[in-house]
């Protein structure tokens, strides 16, 4: 089968993106409105395995002195609120509202910086970037959910400001497969390199080495 991308120059091999020096892990909407099945949006078995094995890389991460970012979702009352169409974010997705909670799996308060963020990138209108920067961080590695949504908005912003981008597959979750590696696919000709969990945790230890 032709790939008809490939052959017009999307996803050049010889346009890898080289890991940086200074790498931060970015944790996208973990929040137990998508990981626990008590909620509308939750209990889906891609975002399950995402979050369990996110949960192992920063386990890996953290004792390394990695910066870990990581953000919810949530609004005040529908007045700040975009024009969603996914009707559980209109209905529950506002502060004190047990959904916005993070997933303990991921979520470490004495290492981690948490943020609220209000539209689908990490990095729209929150203070992602001066967190980043004082950092020195030029490497982010994103996790999260969801792949086609979320994810893909942050992985097209972090490319935007220039970081080097890094997604583990086995780290992000979406609710259907086609979906998740399709946009996988899609924004790895483009925007970054998609990987897996193992070869970060190895590139991670071999920095601190």
């Amino acid at each position: 089968m032709t790939d008809s991308y490939a052959d017009v120059g999307y996803g050049d091999a010889d346009s890898r993106i080289a890991f940086g020096e200074r790498p931060a892990i970015l944790v996208v909407d973990f929040q137990v409105a998508f990981t626990d099945a008590r909620f509308p949006l939750g209990g889906q078995d891609m975002i399950q395995r995402a979050t369990d094995r996110t949960a192992e890389l920063l386990r890996v991460a953290r004792p390394l002195g990695v910066p870990v970012a990581s953000c919810y979702t949530a609004y005040d009352s529908p007045a700040d609120m975009p024009h969603w169409k996914v009707k559980p974010v209109q209905e529950e997705f506002f502060h004190g509202h047990p959904c916005t909670a993070m997933d303990e799996r991921i979520h470490d308060p004495d290492h981690d910086f948490v943020f609220c963020k209000n539209a689908p990138s990490i990095f729209f209108l929150t203070p992602l970037t001066t967190f980043l920067h004082r950092q020195r961080v030029d490497t982010v590695i994103i996790t999260g959910c969801t792949t086609s949504g979320c994810v893909r908005a942050s992985v097209n912003d972090a490319f935007s400001h220039g970081y080097r981008v890094f997604v583990p597959e086995d780290c992000v979750g979406d609710v259907d497969e086609g979906p998740h590696h399709a946009n996988l696919r899609d924004v790895g000709r483009r925007y970054c390199e998609v990987t897996t969990a193992a070869a970060m945790e190895k590139q991670l230890r071999s920095m601190a080495r």
